[in-house]
C-alpha cells in the first residue's frame, strides 16, 4: 500500500481545504480587505500557499506548534491558513500579556516558530529567552511598517515569492491544528487543541444558526488571536465565499466609517462595542444602511441597550452567542425573534451541539433549576495539552463541563447565571451577579456595571458592584444602591459600591472581575 491512502485524500476535510475549494468556487469574488490589499479568493490562496513553503522551508513540520502574536492584518489571515496547510499547530497569543505571561505560552507549547508584530517584538525576544525557546522560523509582520530586527524575516516578502511551494501534507480530521489558551480561572492558562473536525463543526453551526451567506461583507475589529472572532466569523466567511474586512481594532469611529465605505452587511461586536458605538457623535451621520446582520455576545446585551439597538437600527437583525473555547467556541444562540422575548438569555443549543445542566453529581437537573452547564458535540476540543488530569475532569461522564452555571426552561432556553467561581454566596444565600447588574443597568445614568464578590467576615461574602456612569458626577454609591433596593430582594443589594471611570476588559471586550476583585479587596475590607 502506497504511504499516502489514496480514498483518504480523496475525502479530505481538513481547515484548509475550505479556502482551496472557496477559491475554485469564485476565484475572483473579493475576499480580504486590510488597508491597501484587497484580495480576490484566488489571490489570498496564492499568498497563503506561498507563506506555507517559506514556513516549510525553515524546517517547521506538521505537528511543531508556533505562536502568533500580532494585532489584526491581512497576515494574521495568511498564517492563520499557511500553518494549517502544512498541518503545523497555531498558537494564538493574546497581544495584551506580558513577555513573563508569553513566555509561560511559549514553554507550556513547546513552539519552535513564532510570528511577531513589528511593535511587540521585544515582548517576544524576552519571552523566549525565558522560556530557553529556540525558534527555527521568525516571522516578522510590519503592522507599523518598521524594517525587520535582526533574526527576523517580513512575512510580506514571503507573500511576493511565486517559486515557493509547499510540500503535500496529509491532515487528518482530528489531528491538532490550534491550541488556544484560555484566559482561565486558574492561575496558569490551559491549552484548548482544536481540530479541523472541531472547528469546521463549528462553522457548520456559526453558518446555519447564524444565517450566515456567501454574499456577506463583514467587518472583522475584534482581535483574531480570539476564537470568536477568528472561528465564529473569519473561518466560517473564507468557508462560504464571503467578504472579510479587516481592522486592527474596534475603534468606533473607524468601524462606522469601514461600514458605510465597504457597504458591510454584517459585524460582530460584544456589548461593550455596540454601546460605543451608539454614542459615538458620528453614529448617526454614517450610512449605516448595508448592515442587515449584527452579533453580539462575551456577555449578554442590556435591555435597554437591545432596544436601542433595534429603534435606531431597525434593520439590523440581532443575535446572541454563547460558548467557551473547548467548544470552538459557540454552544448556544438567542435568534433575532427572541432578542426582548428572552433578554438576557443564551438561546438554545447550536445546531451541532447538545446542552443539559447538571448537578453536583453530574445529574440532569429539571427546568428552572441551576445547573452547571455541559455539552456534547464534535466542536469540542480533543484535550487540553499537557494535561490529562484537567482533560479527564473536563470531560468526565461523557460531557464537556463549562464551569458555568446556568438554568433552561422548558422550551431549551439557557440563561447563564455565572461562572461557579463567581457565584455570590452571601450569608447563606446565592446571588447571582447578572441579576444585579441587569437591575443597575436600568439606572438611566449608568453606562456599565460588573458585580462581584469579596470576602467580609461577618456575611463570608458580600455583594459589590462597580459602576460607571454616562457623566461625571451622574451616581453616587447610595443612589445606586437605592435603585437596586427598589428592585431586589435586600440581600442582592451591593453593600459595597464603587464609582469607576472604567472597567477592566480583555481585548474581546469581556469585564475581567478577578482584577476588579483584586482592586477592591482592600477598600471592601475597610
Amino acid at each position: 500500500m502506497s504511504a499516502v491512502d489514496p480514498v483518504a485524500a480523496a475525502r479530505s476535510f481538513a481547515l484548509a481545504d475550505l479556502l482551496r475549494r472557496s477559491a475554485l468556487r469564485h476565484p475572483d469574488k473579493l475576499a480580504v480587505v486590510a488597508g491597501d490589499v484587497r484580495w480576490t479568493f484566488a489571490e489570498f490562496h496564492a499568498a497563503v500557499e506561498r507563506v506555507a513553503g517559506a514556513v516549510a522551508a525553515r524546517g517547521i513540520l506538521k505537528g511543531d506548534r508556533v505562536a502568533v502574536l500580532s494585532h489584526n492584518g491581512w497576515e494574521f489571515a495568511v498564517v492563520s491558513f499557511a500553518l494549517a496547510r502544512l498541518g503545523v499547530v497555531m498558537v494564538p497569543i493574546n497581544f495584551m500579556l506580558t513577555a513573563a505571561e508569553v513566555a509561560y505560552i511559549l514553554e507550556h507549547s513547546g513552539a519552535t516558530g513564532a510570528f511577531v508584530e513589528d511593535s511587540l517584538h521585544p515582548v517576544i525576544d524576552e519571552a523566549a529567552r525565558t522560556a530557553g525557546a529556540d525558534l527555527s522560523l521568525r516571522g516578522w509582520i510590519a503592522l507599523a511598517g518598521e524594517d525587520p530586527a535582526p533574526g527576523w524575516e517580513a512575512v510580506a516578502d514571503w507573500v511576493k515569492d511565486e517559486a515557493a511551494t509547499p510540500p503535500a501534507v496529509r491532515v487528518a480530521d482530528d489531528d491538532p491544528l490550534r491550541i488556544m489558551y484560555t484566559s482561565g480561572t486558574e492561575s496558569r492558562p490551559k491549552g484548548a487543541m482544536l481540530s479541523s473536525r472541531s472547528l469546521i463543526a463549528q462553522y457548520m453551526t456559526c453558518i446555519v444558526d447564524g444565517k450566515m451567506e456567501h454574499d456577506d461583507v463583514e467587518v472583522h475589529s475584534l482581535p483574531m488571536y480570539h476564537c470568536a472572532a477568528l472561528d465564529c466569523f473569519f473561518g466560517p466567511d473564507v468557508y462560504l465565499g464571503a467578504t472579510s474586512v479587516i481592522l486592527p481594532r474596534p475603534d468606533p469611529d473607524l468601524l462606522l466609517e469601514t461600514i458605510e465605505r465597504e457597504r458591510a452587511t454584517k459585524v460582530f461586536c460584544p456589548p461593550t462595542v455596540w454601546i460605543s458605538l451608539l454614542r459615538s457623535p458620528r453614529f448617526d451621520e454614517t450610512d449605516l444602511s448595508s448592515l442587515r446582520k449584527g452579533y453580539y455576545g462575551a456577555s449578554p446585551m442590556p435591555v435597554d441597550v437591545l432596544e436601542e439597538l433595534q429603534a435606531r437600527l431597525p434593520q439590523v437583525r440581532l443575535w446572541n452567542f454563547y460558548g467557551q473555547t473547548e467548544l470552538a467556541p459557540l454552544a448556544t444562540v438567542l435568534q433575532p425573534e427572541d432578542q426582548l422575548g428572552h433578554a438576557g438569555a443564551a438561546g438554545r443549543a447550536g445546531l451541532n451541539v447538545e446542552t443539559r445542566l447538571v448537578d453536583d453529581d453530574d445529574e440532569p437537573v429539571p427546568p428552572g433549576t441551576v445547573g452547571e452547564i455541559v455539552h456534547r458535540s464534535p466542536q469540542a476540543m480533543i484535550g487540553y495539552y499537557r494535561d490529562p488530569e484537567r482533560t479527564a475532569e473536563a470531560f468526565r461522564d461523557g460531557w464537556f463541563h463549562s464551569g458555568d452555571l446556568g438554568v433552561m426552561d422548558e422550551g431549551g432556553y439557557l440563561t447563564v447565571v455565572d461562572r461557579k467561581k463567581d457565584m455570590i454566596k452571601t450569608g447563606g444565600e446565592n446571588v447571582a451577579s447578572r441579576e444585579v447588574e441587569e437591575a443597575i443597568h436600568t439606572m438611566p445614568e449608568v453606562a456599565e456595571v460588573a458585580v462581584f464578590g469579596l470576602p467580609d467576615p461577618r456575611w463570608i461574602e458580600i455583594v459589590c458592584a462597580a459602576v460607571v456612569p454616562k457623566e461625571e458626577g451622574g451616581v453616587t454609591p447610595a443612589s445606586v444602591r437605592e435603585h437596586a433596593h427598589d428592585r431586589l430582594a435586600g440581600y442582592k443589594v451591593p453593600k459595597r459600591v464603587f464609582v469607576t471611570g472604567s472597567l477592566p476588559k480583555n481585548p474581546s471586550g469581556k469585564i475581567l472581575k478577578r482584577e476588579l476583585r483584586e482592586a477592591y479587596v482592600d477598600a471592601a475590607a475597610e
